[in-house]
């Protein structure tokens, strides 16, 4: 998948996982041809399986907390269609080159003021989570190793630095980004290929075949 861009990247995703958010409650069946699609989508995208795993286990305990109220068979179908999205956006998040993740968002088809501001929102999403990786490896540094010392770490304190350093870098990244000419839009507008366009239209057919068949 390296020879397509970002955005056909995420778009393709995207598509994916809206097909599995409008799946008939217990198409079992269907689901599984989904999931089928999500685990190829993976290995494909050659995602490291150690990340993959941590962030789903992560995000999987908090949709349990959300969805074993519903009772155990609707909630383990709500599980189960929830980590096969999952598994789809972690696969393309986990492989994004760095400072990518704004583009691949301008990427969508979205009004061009819409865009920049997803695209900037999107670049200092990454700020935030580089500070955030900097305070944690300094939390190792001082000792504090395991999820409860890094717990420990985060005081209201920490937030309150991590706020401020974000957001100064984030003025020195506006700064320099002004400097270099930037007046409120990017110059550059991302187009799909005539193969990317070719496998949008396929993925959207699938995807939505598969779906209007769950109802039958």
């Amino acid at each position: 998948m390296s020879e397509f861009s970002i955005p056909f990247r995420l778009r393709l995703s995207l598509i994916l996982a809206i097909g599995i958010a409008f799946l008939k409650m217990g198409a079992w069946l269907w689901l599984g041809i989904y999931g089928a699609i999500a685990l190829m989508w993976s290995l494909l995208l050659k995602v490291p399986a150690r990340s993959l795993a941590q962030l789903l286990g992560a995000e999987l305990i908090f949709l349990s907390v959300l969805a074993l109220p519903q009772g155990w068979e609707k909630a383990s179908f709500l599980l189960l269609r929830s980590l096969i999205s999952l598994l789809i956006m972690n696969s393309f998040i986990l492989t994004l080159p760095p400072h990518s993740f704004g583009i691949a968002l301008k990427g969508l088809p979205l009004p061009a003021g819409l865009q920049e501001i997803v695209l900037l929102a999107g670049q200092y999403l990454e700020i935030l989570l580089s500070e955030v990786n900097r305070m944690k490896t300094a939390a190792q540094l001082r000792g504090l190793s395991g999820t409860g010392g890094w717990l420990r770490y985060v005081s209201s304190a920490t937030i309150g630095a991590l706020y401020l350093r974000s957001l100064d870098r984030a003025e020195r990244v506006y700064a320099a980004m002004t400097i270099r000419g930037y007046q409120g839009q990017f110059p550059s507008e991302l187009k799909s290929t005539p193969k990317e366009r070719i496998w949008l239209t396929i993925t959207i057919v699938m995807a939505a075949g598969l779906t209007i068949a769950s109802y039958s």
